[in-house]
């Protein structure tokens, strides 16, 4: 064999080597950035999660108390929000304009998910003709991301009620309307209406617009909330479910022992376990994983090469044998 030819195998396995390196490298580091990326989005549905506030749901088992440590940690929380047969089932928030909490959860703390809240034109006693709630729309069933569905006949018909408690007593809910609307709407995002002729004429405005409405009679007698979030169909579109503040709680006919979600419960513990760590350590966990995985695939595909020169060149078997 040649000393040019030597060389020239010599050179061929080194670049073999060099590239197998560079992919390698650059595969690990789209799978570590993949992780990450789902560990972010899972942690951010997590926050935005329901099940997150239940312990501070006021019930009449633990008497309110959790609640008012809810508002002892944040003083905008005033409400509790369910919508029966979804997951909707969030304490509600109110701030000095509609901005404060976009970005902020119900315990005051910056969330993307952010919260529930009230229309800050408008009374927290839901006092007003008209209340509107505000909250993002959302995948995997969190905040008001479940509001759209009520766009399909059968969903907004098999779901007619809910609860609102506030100042200690809790309210029934009725909904009686669905309507996909501009955002710019100024008729239909107006938080007060002053007088008895106001008032009709913005029920009247609203049933026009609905596109699903259930025979329920509304006087402005009554107090009616409006459920808001943005809308998957359309740029500038929002969903809202419209329903009437009652006297009377109808029992929740979706409630069950929930039996089947034990299956996620360690997952979603491993996750909150995950979430806990502080950052830096999480950064040192993921950097160790990957130098663990780069240093093991760097071994099996030095034994690869090993064994294509030793298949290749049977002098350099001879060699390893002795």
């Amino acid at each position: 064999m040649s000393v040019a030819t030597d060389i020239g195998r010599k050179t061929i396995r080194l670049c073999h080597f060099f590239v197998d390196t560079v992919v390698l490298i650059v595969v690990l580091l789209l799978f570590v950035v993949g992780c990450y990326a789902i560990g972010d989005s899972r942690q951010v549905y997590h926050a935005a999660d329901a099940s997150r506030y239940e312990p501070y749901k006021p019930t009449t088992e633990n008497g309110g108390k959790t609640f008012a440590q809810l508002q002892d940690i944040n003083p905008d929380v005033f409400a509790w929000l369910t919508v029966y047969g979804t997951h909707i089932d969030y304490p509600v928030v109110q701030g000095k304009d509609n901005m404060r909490y976009i970005n902020t959860n119900a315990e005051g703390d910056y969330s993307l998910s952010g919260a529930i809240f009230l229309d800050y034109r408008n009374a927290r006693d839901f006092s007003d003709f008209s209340s509107i709630l505000y909250g993002h729309h959302m995948e995997k069933n969190a905040m008001f991301g479940e509001i759209g569905l009520f766009a399909d006949r059968g969903y907004f018909s098999q779901r007619e009620y809910g609860t609102l408690t506030f100042g200690g007593q809790e309210k029934g809910l009725e909904f009686f309307a669905f309507l996909h609307v501009d955002a710019y709407d100024s008729s239909v995002f107006t938080a007060k209406h002053v007088g008895q002729q106001a008032q009709e004429a913005y029920l009247d405005a609203l049933l026009q617009k609905a596109t699903h409405i259930r025979e329920l009679q509304v006087t402005t007698n009554d107090r009616i909330v409006l459920l808001s979030t943005c809308s998957s169909s359309s740029t500038n579109g929002r969903d809202i479910l419209v329903g009437k503040i009652t006297d009377e709680v109808v029992p929740d006919p979706f409630k069950t022992n929930d039996t089947g979600k034990g299956a996620s419960r360690g997952a979603d513990r491993l996750f909150e376990f995950w979430a806990s760590l502080p950052g830096a350590v999480r950064v040192a966990l993921i950097a160790a994983i990957f130098l663990i995985l780069l240093l093991l695939m760097s071994l099996l595909i030095e034994r690869r090469r090993r064994k294509k020169r030793a298949h290749l060149d049977p002098k350099y078997n001879n060699s390893i044998l002795n």
